[in-house]
């Protein structure tokens, strides 16, 4: 069985495949959004700090931009 990362949910919104890790520590909020549905590597989308309680539209609008140009490939 794969290993799967405590603190995770679907990104559907953003693409078949891409999951969002959740990390959290004394310093903040941390966000990776990843694909890692590829038989041959993982792929990170956008890695931030959280600086409020929703992911901003500009994050999103990143991770967006990034699958679609992966899926261009």
């Amino acid at each position: 069985m794969a290993w799967e990362p405590d603190d995770w949910k679907p990104m559907k919104t953003i693409g078949a495949g891409v999951r969002e890790l959740r990390i959290r520590d004394r310093s903040g909020a941390f966000r990776v959004i990843y694909l890692a549905t590829l038989a041959d590597r993982v792929v990170v989308l956008h890695a931030f700090q959280k600086k409020t309680q929703r992911t901003a539209k500009s994050d999103i609008e990143v991770a967006v931009k990034r699958f679609r140009e992966l899926r261009k490939d």
